[in-house]
């Protein structure tokens, strides 16, 4: 069996060369005749997978090692009897510690007390139930917005797009849908912009043309919103200049880079693969998986202040801010290359889930909130979030 998988997937080889022979692309410069005898295929979000790539190929299972699908043709795969796996919710803890972390670092420069805020969380799939539960733990007026999954459920608190652009904060969580009942392709226009207020906050972790990164450059730079966290980008990997530089966090589609996601994926894909061809692996991936290390809250003024402290030491989403802005100073034509790189070489951080906070007097009322984040606890019993 010949399984052409993406060099840039971890641990590729542990999971799979048990599986058959394993033959290695670069994601931008896969070929249809490099897969053409190949019997399975195994991908990154970054390649598209559709007739013009498989038309011709032996390809008879595809899997994509990520949590999004809007670049499979499901439809041409389903008509060719292939079949097809993705990671659903590998990723959903990471991108959600993600947003909890921004948030932390926007309301500290803005001076804002996260429990005074509303979020409105847009999509409430994996991870989006994941950014609202946290967020209730904050203390959020958390809202819900899922038409579809309020279609499937009858459920009322998934209210729809219109209802919640109230809010203070908005996280979108959708997949990119260009039709369909609820299209999601520039669901935030500059019709939704225009609705917005100069106090309304906007964050991207799903897909960049989810917003119209145009439109939306135009309202930060007239200050018809406050601001904005963009981890996702139309275009990418050629992204706006100008519009990085108006964010107030921007990072190169990292959110979900965390190391339990990747293994998540890659051990996801195998499992999938091992389904179909009825094989059960001796390899395990539990190893690569890090020991847990002790983070320790910084004093401050105030408890939200020391919450971030530990955020940042779990995860330095400023550093990945900073090298983003860097390629700001490098020629049109190399960004490309610099954003590609900086995602696909992106460290990968643990989750929150590996880090023991200790606690010590000071710090004792924030032991739940610690806990309801995901971090493991020292010194202390659970209390309530702040």
């Amino acid at each position: 069996m010949i399984i052409a998988v993406d060099e840039a997937i971890p641990y590729w080889h542990e999971a799979l060369s048990e599986l058959g022979h394993l033959r290695l692309f670069s994601a931008r410069d896969l070929k249809p005749e490099d897969i053409r005898d190949a019997d399975a295929l195994v991908v990154r979000s970054v390649t598209r997978v559709d007739a013009s790539l498989l038309e011709g190929s032996s390809i008879r299972f595809v899997a994509a090692a990520s949590a999004g699908v809007d670049h499979i043709d499901q439809d041409y795969l389903r008509a060719r009897g292939i079949r097809f796996f993705y990671a659903a919710g590998c990723n959903a803890d990471s991108v959600s510690e993600y947003v909890v972390t921004a948030l932390h670092v926007i309301a500290s420069r803005k001076n804002w007390k996260l429990r005074d805020k509303s979020l409105a969380v847009i999509g409430v799939g994996n991870v989006g139930s994941r950014v609202a539960n946290k967020a209730r733990a904050l203390g959020m007026d958390v809202l819900l917005c899922d038409p579809p999954l309020r279609d499937t459920t009858g459920d009322t608190r998934y209210q729809p797009f219109g209802e919640v652009l109230g809010a203070d904060i908005l996280s979108f969580h959708v997949p990119l849908v260009f039709e369909a009942a609820y299209p999601t392709w520039h669901m935030v226009d500059r019709k939704t912009l225009d609705r917005l207020s100069s106090k309304q906050f906007l964050i991207n972790t799903a897909r960049g043309a989810v917003l119209d990164n145009q439109e939306l450059k135009i309202a930060l730079q007239e200050g018809r919103i406050e601001g904005a966290v963009l981890d996702v980008w139309e275009g990418e990997p050629r992204i706006d200049h100008s519009l990085l530089k108006l964010v107030d966090i921007g990072t190169p589609h990292i959110a979900g880079t965390a190391l339990d996601g990747k293994i998540r994926a890659t051990e996801m894909s195998r499992d999938a693969l091992c389904d179909f061809i009825g094989f059960r692996p001796s390899s395990d991936l539990e190893s690569f998986y890090p020991k847990s290390g002790h983070l320790q809250p910084e004093p401050a003024s105030e408890d939200q202040e020391s919450v971030l402290s530990v955020l940042l030491q779990a995860f330095d989403i400023l550093k990945a801010d900073a090298n983003l802005r860097a390629i700001t100073e490098i020629s049109p034509d190399k960004v490309a290359a610099s954003f590609e790189r900086l995602r696909t070489k992106h460290p990968l951080r643990p989750e929150f889930r590996h880090f023991i906070v200790d606690l010590d007097k000071r710090h004792i009322n924030l032991a739940g909130t610690f806990a309801a984040l995901g971090f493991q606890l020292e010194g202390a019993k659970h209390s309530s979030p702040i």
